[in-house]
């Protein structure tokens, strides 16, 4: 949307699809839980973290209704979000769109939709995600999802009026590796999940 032009902000209406290790192979991983005592192996969460110190903590959110105008990757981390107790719980997310190791032409080029890199406070090159490839996973049950680095995501959202979830990513995420792109600004776009 061009400065200064007002337009109607459209509403997509996303129908939430259950997180599996299939559906959501190309954000990340479901991680279910598995037998103590079991080896590592590829049902394990595929972790980075080798570029910072890790950090696993509790959080508390309120207020979460189930819709979004603004997604936000992380692009040094692969980040995991579970709820505690298995309460059912929603994430949009659009796949990772980082432009790693591109020439200083490919950078300033476009792809095929018309996109063009953006180069983020945080230094790395990014596509914007495409309003059209956003979708909505529903994570019932006790799981957890890991997410791709770059991965684009919103939320968690959720029915209640409250509820905790744990979060691995780095010590300094929310500081230096927290880019967003809102989608009601430059797309026109919000999103309201189905389900």
């Amino acid at each position: 949307m061009e400065a200064g032009k007002e337009a109607a902000v459209r509403v997509v209406k996303l129908r939430a699809v259950e997180a599996t290790p299939e559906s959501f192979a190309p954000f990340g991983q479901v991680v279910a839980g598995g037998s103590d005592g079991a080896k590592y192996g590829p049902d394990d969460a595929q972790l980075d973290l080798s570029r910072g110190i890790p950090r696993f903590y509790l959080m508390r959110l309120e207020n979460q209704p189930l819709k979004f105008s603004s997604i936000t990757h992380h692009a040094n981390v692969t980040q995991c979000l579970g709820s505690i107790g298995g309460q059912d719980w929603y994430l949009g997310v659009a796949k990772p769109s980082l432009v790693d190791g591109a020439s200083s032409d490919e950078q300033s080029g476009q792809d095929q939709d018309g996109r063009k890199p953006v180069l983020c406070r945080a230094g790395h090159y990014y596509l914007p995600p495409d309003p059209a490839e956003v979708c909505v996973f529903r994570v019932s049950g006790l799981k957890f999802l890991k997410l791709h680095r770059g991965t684009w995501h919103a939320g968690p959202l959720f029915r209640a009026d409250a509820m905790d979830f744990y979060n691995l990513e780095l010590s300094n995420t929310n500081e230096v590796d927290h880019t967003t792109h809102r989608f009601r600004k430059h797309d026109g776009v919000t999103f309201v999940v189905e389900d």
